[in-house]
């Protein structure tokens, strides 16, 4: 193979290798995250290396079964799965998609929908984010995100 064909094969790879790895950086994360908070005038999150090692830590321990098993920590959390892969964005865009079933007059879900993923997104009192992915050795994928302090709580508006 001449040297222009082994670096247009290097080439393609590399761009393959950002493709592959898009959407899961930190600061994709934080985007996310800050998309939705702006929608409702909340300050934007920033990105906690503790946080993100909190987050680190419980996908590892869900690698061997990709279970949605919240870790019951002293974060908030919002987890996702998916049986391929999935982006960090498309896990954040997941939970915030269920705006849809929040009604913020009465502070509860649309009957039968879950929107507490969404709410922990745009907690206002929640300003530090760490998250995570792991491919699971079903060759599935498992995303946590943890929120400090954590949200959620009942009574409370998240905004």
């Amino acid at each position: 193979m001449e040297l222009s064909s082994k670096l247009s094969v290097s080439f393609f790879f590399f761009i393959f290798v950002l493709i592959a790895n898009a959407q899961d950086s930190p600061q994709d994360y934080v985007d996310a995250h800050n998309v939705a908070r702006s929608q409702v005038n909340v300050p934007n999150i920033d990105w906690d290396d503790t946080v993100a090692a909190y987050a680190q830590n419980y996908a590892s321990q869900r690698k061997a079964d990709c279970q949605l098993i919240h870790s019951n920590g002293q974060y908030g959390e919002n987890i996702a799965w998916s049986s391929g892969d999935m982006s960090g964005a498309d896990a954040v865009k997941m939970w915030v998609d269920e705006k849809a079933y929040y009604d913020y007059d009465s502070n509860s879900c649309a009957s039968g929908q879950e929107c507490g993923h969404y709410t922990q997104v745009v907690w206002k009192d929640s300003v530090r984010v760490g998250c995570a992915k792991v491919t699971c050795d079903n060759g599935g994928t498992f995303i946590g995100c943890n929120y400090d302090p954590p949200g959620n709580y009942n009574g409370q508006k998240p905004y």
